[in-house]
């Protein structure tokens, strides 16, 4: 037995592949660096080609899946955090596995998460607008500004980005409660309660306390150094699949370029990252040279997301967003060529005793 099934294959897939020796993603087929200048429609469609019927016009069809959802926006709680608000939301859509229900899937964290931040900062929910991309859509309900080209590219970047990663935890979770006949809603739930865990998808909101907690570049060395003596985990940095570099991090630090070119992020907070990075990078290496600890995807997520208006407890949110397509997709290629998912488990437990 394996501990958290390391180095097991529980599945066949022809959505992604992680090479963590080499640093390197591919989505159906296309390295990250190819895809990621994409808008996530197209992403969107390569996941899903041959799962679904799709249509020829499918930023349209996603354009009117958000305006479907709305309607859902009036019965938001808004004293739930937002993961737990969108979960909440989520759950009303009908159970199906058709196109249709994917789609709202897809378009429910990026109406539902606007829509909360909106109420719990006093504000109205603002509607889609079928006229704009997905993620210019999604930062004009947050706003209420139409985005730049370059604002919605990045948030483009990103959901390409995070679309899918292999069979991490909410993947497989959505592949297991797949496996069993339950529709896409069902699976997509039980993946957003995996991604929620701190451990997945939660670690972008400490980035960013970690650059508060620094403050200045010159200040990074001491602050790492104190911390790494203390024993504690540097936020942003090491993954359990990837020995070398995540090449997630440069897409999304690359994604942050534009943006602090044209003066819409703080670019001295963007040097401090890079200070911060810097440092972190050289004692990693001479404290623990055993252990293979670089920057991962969550290091340049909190910058870019923060830059887009985004507050930190709405991350796993925007995550969400992105992953929603590869869950769906991974969820229809086990129900279209998987089996129930019913692994074994060893007893340790104590044995009864029999009678003398």
């Amino acid at each position: 037995m394996k501990s958290g099934l390391e180095d097991v294959v529980a599945a066949e897939t022809v959505l992604s592949d992680v090479d963590g020796q080499a640093g390197r993603l591919i989505i159906r087929g296309v390295s990250l660096d190819d895809l990621v200048g994409s808008r996530y429609e197209d992403a969107l469609a390569l996941l899903w080609s041959g799962f679904f019927d799709l249509p020829s016009d499918l930023p349209g069809a996603l354009a009117q899946a958000r305006k479907e959802v709305f309607r859902h926006v009036g019965a938001a709680d808004s004293s739930l955090s937002p993961v737990d608000a969108i979960r909440a939301l989520t759950a009303l859509i009908p159970d199906g596995d058709d196109l249709g229900t994917a789609l709202q899937l897809v378009a429910a964290p990026a109406v539902f998460t606007p829509a909360i931040l909106r109420l719990q900062a006093g504000a109205r929910p603002l509607p889609p607008q079928t006229g704009l991309g997905h993620a210019a859509d999604i930062l004009q309900m947050l706003t209420g500004e139409t985005p730049s080209p370059r604002q919605a590219a990045a948030l483009d970047a990103y959901l390409v980005t995070v679309s899918d990663h292999g069979l991490n935890a909410s993947t497989f979770t959505a592949r297991v409660i797949a496996s069993t006949g339950a529709g896409l809603t069902s699976a997509v739930l039980g993946a957003l309660g995996a991604l929620k865990g701190p451990l997945h998808g939660g670690a972008p909101g400490p980035v960013l306390d970690m650059l508060d907690a620094i403050g200045t570049a010159e200040n990074a060395e001491p602050w790492i150094e104190a911390a790494l003596t203390r024993g504690d985990r540097l936020m942003g940095f090491g993954h359990r699949i990837y020995r070398v570099r995540d090449p997630r991090a440069d897409a999304l630090k690359s994604a942050l370029r534009p943006l602090t070119a044209s003066g819409e992020v703080d670019a001295s907070r963007v040097a401090l990252a890079e200070g911060v990075e810097t440092a972190a990078l050289a004692l990693l290496k001479r404290k623990k040279p055993d252990r293979p600890l670089d920057t991962n995807v969550e290091f340049y997520t909190a910058l870019l997301l923060e830059a887009l208006g985004f507050p930190r407890s709405a991350f796993t949110c925007v995550f969400t967003m992105g992953r929603t397509g590869g869950w769906i997709a991974h969820a229809r290629e086990q129900a279209t060529t998987g089996r129930l998912i019913r692994p074994q488990s060893r007893y340790v437990g104590p044995m009864p005793q029999q009678a003398a």
